[in-house]
């Protein structure tokens, strides 16, 4: 019989093959293979003691630490399915969430909460991850532990994570890069370079965390990078591969890639909480536009017009996308139509097979009954070289229907000003989509946890007159 590829299994291995060898990083403290075997072989007991329903997940309170993803890995190793909750979560959030899952038991820091348990949310089921709730209540997203095994098995084999490897993970433990970013690279005998939350905006101490912790592989939104680029023209040559993922990259910011990591290989990977990555791209650095690439092995990609027929050949339409890392459904809702997510997001495929983003089908809106993407707007902002970030949204008008409103944090201090941001737009696009203000600002403007333009916050701060 071979040796188990089960990340529950690896785990008691790397304790027992490499037991001195760091498993976690963080603000300088370092845990051993040994040490966190430990620590959750005590978090283990702690749950058994609990004497919880067969089948009864638990939750797990994820603030970033060693403990915390001791008191996982002990959900792991018991069979125990964990839902990953945030930090931030008020406490009315945190227990609606708690009862749609069903949970037997909060585990938050030392202290345990038990629950009223719910039915148990499906066989073999490892973790439970949240959406982002950007267009409504966030749902949960099951993984069982077969589809985690084959993520975490293809990210370790195509970013060449092996015993001892210095990987940074910037997300908070909640997230879906996480599972790249710890539990591919512990399952792979890694190390797990953690960024602090407090300092995560911090790009000295990032650039120099990269440095100190000699980080090999490194995955982020293009905040991250942005950050770094902002703040550090030091190159970090010590790094092997540099995954992009969750947002596009302003023209800008993919210019100064190849600089900051000149000894790294490129990537735009594509991908949603419901199905993990699912598309592949490795950046030359000569691209105007990014592409996310074509799917995985395995991976089957379709695109749709609005009655939903398939397309073929080169296209424009929305993404359906079945993996063979995702869900089979939402917790309380039903399974995807044939395993394929619909995935919102329009995409066009070239006669190669290149996919390329387009925008979000929720960003599509009417002005004077004309349809606007309002994040190709955003993506031509981002092309102005005097713009380090924006943010175009659609607020209601009674004449137009949609006013559009973009905000542009500008490089330096008058580099730019909203007279001269609209005679670039005029030249640019159609006149429906030209904003209607232009908000000029230096201060980096709202973000969501994972990186990406608060636009909800935008719209109310245009609402307070802000």
């Amino acid at each position: 019989m071979g040796r188990s590829h089960s990340l529950p299994d690896r785990l008691l291995e790397r304790a027992r093959v490499q037991p001195e060898a760091v498993a976690l990083v963080l603000d300088g403290e370092r845990v051993s293979y040994a040490g966190l075997h430990a620590m959750a072989t005590g978090a283990a007991a702690r749950l058994r003691a609990l004497d919880l329903p067969p089948g009864a997940s638990v939750a797990v309170r994820a603030v970033k630490s060693p403990e915390t993803i001791a008191v996982i890995a002990a959900c792991l190793l018991t069979r125990r399915p964990v839902l990953l909750a945030s930090a931030e979560l008020g406490e009315h959030a945190l227990e609606a969430l708690l009862a749609r899952a069903g949970c037997a038991a909060l585990l938050d820091g030392p202290a345990t909460t038990r629950l009223t348990a719910g039915p148990p949310v499906g066989e073999d089921v490892s973790f439970m991850l949240t959406t982002s709730g950007s267009t409504g209540v966030p749902k949960i997203v099951p993984l069982d532990a077969g589809a985690v095994d084959r993520f975490t098995d293809w990210a370790g084999g195509r970013f060449g994570i092996g015993p001892g490897t210095a990987v940074l993970n910037y997300a908070p433990l909640t997230f879906d890069l996480c599972l790249l970013d710890v539990w591919a690279t512990l399952k792979a005998g890694g190390t797990v370079v953690l960024v602090d939350q407090e300092r995560a905006s911090d790009g000295r101490h990032l650039a120099a965390l990269v440095e100190s912790e000699g980080v090999e592989v490194v995955q982020g939104v293009p905040l991250l990078y942005r950050l770094i680029a902002d703040a550090s023209d030091s190159p970090l040559p010590g790094v092997r591969h540099v995954i992009v993922t969750g947002d596009k990259l302003s023209p800008r910011l993919l210019g100064r890639l190849p600089e900051l990591f000149p000894g790294a290989r490129l990537y735009n990977v594509y991908g949603c909480t419901e199905t993990n990555d699912s598309f592949l791209y490795e950046i030359t650095g000569t691209e105007e536009s990014v592409p996310i690439g074509r799917p995985l092995p395995g991976v089957e990609a379709l695109v749709v017009d609005e009655t939903g027929a398939v397309l073929d050949g080169p296209a424009t339409g929305e993404l359906l996308v079945r993996t063979p890392f995702q869900t089979r459904g939402y917790v309380g809702g039903d399974a995807f139509p044939d395993g394929r997510f619909r995935s919102g997001d329009v995409v066009s495929r070239d006669e190669h097979g290149v996919f390329t983003l387009v925008g979000r089908n929720d960003f599509q809106v009417k002005v004077r009954g004309t349809r606007v993407n309002l994040q190709e707007v955003e993506h031509l902002l981002l092309a102005h070289e005097a713009a380090a970030d924006a943010a175009v949204v659609g607020v209601p008008d009674e004449l137009a229907g949609v006013r559009i409103h973009a905000v542009v944090r500008r490089t330096a201090p008058g580099a730019l000003n909203s007279l001269a941001l609209r005679d670039y737009c005029r030249t640019r696009l159609p006149r429906a989509a030209i904003p209607s203000t232009i908000q000029v600002v230096d201060d980096p403007l709202p973000s969501t946890p994972t990186g990406k333009p608060d636009r909800r916050s935008i719209i109310e701060n245009l609402r307070n007159g802000s």
